[in-house]
């Protein structure tokens, strides 16, 4: 049998194959080197974009949770105004069911002309490729979510911080923004359970399919 290695921070997850973890932390390295390269001239583009747009910074740094359930920032490109997350704040912390909870509105007013297309077109997430070489996300994973919801989550819930956050998902190729937040936590917690480099490789390549649909993009 192959030797099995947890990946809860605590060393009381789920167990995986330590061959299996590191192909992933591989693909990860390769993936984000590659992407960074041949992206950088689009990189500077967004950003002069963004900054044209609207106010404020080109980059959104926001504290999510994170593998273990410990805190870190994650990185994105501001799609939306100004303070935003300040706004969206008070809604969180009112949250009654979680089940029935959607994260993500259509035609949300926060979002600026230049963030309803890069949400559209998932580009937003690109500097999350930088969360990735820090290690403290993965090309595949649960979304990482801010500490007002985390707080809610049951016992069985917190599973979903075995493993890594990711750019995108289970959950991600199977609805996206259009799922209730009860439909996604089942389907990170199924991808906790399922997990192996193989589910990795198909998600990735549903996320291809997904992108460019653009269908659940809000």
């Amino acid at each position: 049998m192959s030797e099995r290695s947890a990946v809860s921070a605590e060393g009381k997850g789920l167990e995986y194959s330590r061959g299996q973890l590191a192909l992933k932390r591989l693909l990860d390295l390769l993936v984000a080197a590659v992407l960074l390269v041949f992206i950088s001239p689009l990189w500077l583009v967004i950003v002069l974009w963004i900054r044209l747009d609207s106010p404020g910074p080109a980059i959104f740094r926001q504290t999510r949770v994170g593998l273990g359930g410990k805190p870190y920032t994650i990185y994105k490109f501001r799609t939306m105004i100004q303070n935003a997350d300040v706004l969206m704040k008070a809604r969180l912390e009112n949250v009654t069911d979680l089940e029935n909870f959607v994260f993500q509105e259509k035609d949300d007013p926060r979002i600026t002309r230049s963030g309803k297309f890069l949400r559209k077109t998932s580009l937003d997430e690109l500097p999350q490729l930088l969360n990735i070489f820090r290690g403290n996300m993965s090309l595949v994973g649960p979304r990482p979510e801010v500490a007002d919801i985390v707080k809610h989550y049951t016992e069985e819930q917190r599973r979903r911080h075995d493993v890594l956050p990711g750019v995108t998902g289970w959950a991600q190729v199977n609805g996206r923004g259009e799922l209730t937040l009860g439909e996604t936590l089942a389907y990170d917690l199924e991808y906790v359970r399922r997990w192996s480099f193989w589910l990795d490789l198909l998600i990735l390549w549903k996320t291809f399919a997904v992108v460019f649909s653009g269908k659940g993009a809000y």
